[in-house]
């Protein structure tokens, strides 16, 4: 492998994108251990994956402030140590220098009111040729051998649906005809992206590669995707408990949950659009993971002073033999960017891997990652985490084969 590996974040200068890359310059400077990084176990220790320390950052954003800024807010809240603030200062203001303006094409006004900045006013096609200069702009400046980009942009209302985008060809008429009903802001930076030749990997709730048009466009590029909304907090546990009342054959009678946060992921939350959305992925999970409909009621609330810690309180209401009834309760409190910031690397790295690989379509080993995932059904942890671990063996495995020829 020669020269960087290029990681173009969408929501350049959020949270997520701020942890990001402060923490891959603490782990090139040693002022931080891989805690947390999925792929820094054992068992992907033979595959060859692109270090965090060979990054180099980039990215879109509709909104003002800077990398630096960010990451002093998350300082001065306990999300970043000063340490590593202090040794990833260089690195957030290079990063920043690389941001460029994104696009609010079809944006809702959750998202709009964010930016502070009116309706895009480029057409669909005009925008996507920008936004895929850009991406050469930064591989040529920073001699990255390739870029993979990641979808971090905060949580919009629209929802497409398949139909809106059936085929690469209804994608390409979409984008011909300026047309907004069947095109979001993600969907234009997806398109870009895969056209450049990059990996993409969405990590929020927004629809991407599993639209048809979309998935299309990745096979005919050859190229590797994944998604969709990173599984973090409260989900994550869901899909570590709900296997256990499932296979003791307890049945679960309701299963509610409250989360509140504040930061500006929160913040977009407060669109009811938006906020439906995001339930959505949220919800679906205990009945996919019990294989039977379950009563599930989320909810997701703003509240301000909290920042960046996110605090969820769920109850589980179960019958057990002789249908007396009980429940579990947990609270589960922590720091959001500082639980996704690590896998956003991890996929980085798991994408760069497939690419380098040339592996396309969906990948399906890292469903672990995600609430929605793209190209697989299980909602397991434990099956998704057996996934994950027998594609890294079989990698592995392939290497040493080669290797000994």
């Amino acid at each position: 492998m020669t020269g960087p590996l290029g990681v173009w974040l969408l929501g350049a200068r959020g949270s997520v994108a701020a942890t990001t890359v402060a923490g891959a310059a603490a782990i090139r400077r040693g002022v931080a251990d891989r805690t947390g990084l999925v792929t820094a176990l054992p068992a992907f220790s033979g595959l060859g994956l692109a270090d965090p320390s060979e990054m180099v950052f980039g990215g879109h954003e509709v909104r003002g402030g800077t990398l630096p800024e960010e990451a002093e807010g998350l300082a001065g809240a306990g999300g970043i140590p000063p340490a590593v603030l202090a040794a990833a200062r260089a690195d957030l203001e290079a990063a920043d220098a690389r941001v460029r303006p994104g696009t609010l094409y079809g944006a809702g006004d959750g998202v709009r009111a964010l930016a502070g900045a009116p309706a895009e006013r480029r057409g669909a096609r005009e925008v996507v040729e920008a936004l895929r200069a850009d991406l050469r702009a930064f591989r040529a400046g920073t001699g990255a051998r390739f870029v993979v980009v990641v979808n971090l942009c905060s949580t919009d209302a629209r929802r497409l649906g398949p139909s809106a985008l059936p085929s690469a060809e209804a994608l390409e008429d979409a984008i011909a005809r300026d047309d907004s009903g069947r095109l979001s802001a993600v969907v234009l930076y997806a398109t870009a992206a895969l056209q450049e030749g990059c990996p993409f990997v969405n990590f929020t709730p927004a629809e991407a590669t599993e639209l048809p048009g979309l998935a299309a466009l990745a096979a005919a590029r050859g190229l590797p995707h994944c998604g969709k909304d990173g599984k973090t907090g409260e989900t994550l546990v869901k899909t570590v408990l709900a296997p256990l009342f499932r296979d003791r054959h307890l049945k679960v009678l309701s299963w509610s949950g409250v989360n509140l946060l504040g930061n500006r992921d929160g913040e977009a939350l407060r669109d009811p659009g938006a906020n439906a959305a995001k339930v959505s992925d949220k919800d679906q999970v205990v009945a996919k993971v019990l294989g039977e409909p379950t009563p599930s009621l989320t909810r997701i609330d703003y509240v301000r002073s909290l920042g960046d810690w996110k605090t969820a309180w769920d109850l589980v209401h179960f019958a057990g033999f002789l249908g007396v009834r009980m429940s579990l309760q947990f609270t589960w409190q922590g720091c959001d960017s500082a639980l996704a910031a690590p896998l956003v690397l991890d996929l980085v790295r798991l994408a760069d891997l497939a690419h380098r690989r040339g592996e396309k379509g969906p990948m399906r080993h890292a469903a672990v990652f995600f609430k929605t995932p793209v190209g697989a059904e299980d909602h397991d942890f434990a099956r998704q985490m057996g996934m994950l671990l027998e594609y890294a063996a079989s990698t592995a495995d392939v290497r040493k084969t080669s290797r000994g020829r």
